[in-house]
């Protein structure tokens, strides 16, 4: 499967806004947007025409970005999105945000959703009691999200524990800390996904 294996930081600056991929450094002066707040490469202080293709390009591509979503998948979020009833964008950030990887950030057991990728993957979340190691896997409201009884104890789930207290989760999901379980309440709506996507930009340019 294909996946981005460069410097993080460099697509924070290539997007020019914190995408919050790399857990606690986000939060401190180590973070590359603190110290070098343009784009990166040669032409990276140079002043670029902000065309409105630009524009909708740019949204898509941080999008993506923060969901450490690659180009096929995403249009086929985006198909799948357009085909429901409602609006489009909010039905593809709807989507973006039940995937399992992102539900594992969101509850607080991961420090980033790179991190909690990797935890799906190594079998260490379940879904009803069941394991599941695929991060795309799509949550559906009453899901029971767990950490499972043999990574419980692991040091990076305690880190994240703490590093996450900071953070508040969403209304749309129910943790229990003590448990380290979360429940699926609902689907979220618009104003319950706190990122600052236009999502009208992403649906005008793949609408071309």
């Amino acid at each position: 499967m294909a996946r981005y294996t460069g410097a993080d930081c460099r697509l924070c600056r290539r997007e020019g806004a914190k995408l919050f991929l790399k857990g606690d450094r986000c939060y401190t002066e180590k973070c590359a947007m603190e110290r070098r707040n343009y784009a990166p490469g040669e032409a990276g202080k140079k002043r670029v025409k902000e065309s409105e293709y630009r524009q909708q390009l740019r949204e898509k591509q941080k999008t993506k970005r923060i969901y450490g979503v690659m180009e096929k998948q995403f249009r086929h979020y985006y198909d799948m999105a357009n085909r429901q009833q409602g609006v489009t964008g909010e039905n593809l950030l709807r989507i973006l945000e039940s995937r399992l990887d992102n539900v594992v950030y969101r509850l607080g057991f991961a420090k980033s959703r790179a991190e909690a990728r990797q935890q799906v993957r190594h079998g260490h979340i379940s879904v009803n009691g069941r394991r599941v190691d695929i991060p795309s896997f799509r949550v559906r409201p009453g899901d029971l999200v767990a950490v499972a009884p043999k990574a419980r104890d692991m040091l990076v789930i305690k880190s994240a524990l703490i590093s996450n207290e900071r953070v508040q989760v969403p209304a749309w999901l129910e943790v229990d800390i003590e448990k380290l379980q979360g429940s699926v309440l609902a689907l979220p709506q618009r104003d319950q996904i706190d990122l600052d996507i236009r999502e009208q930009l992403i649906v005008e340019l793949y609408s071309k």
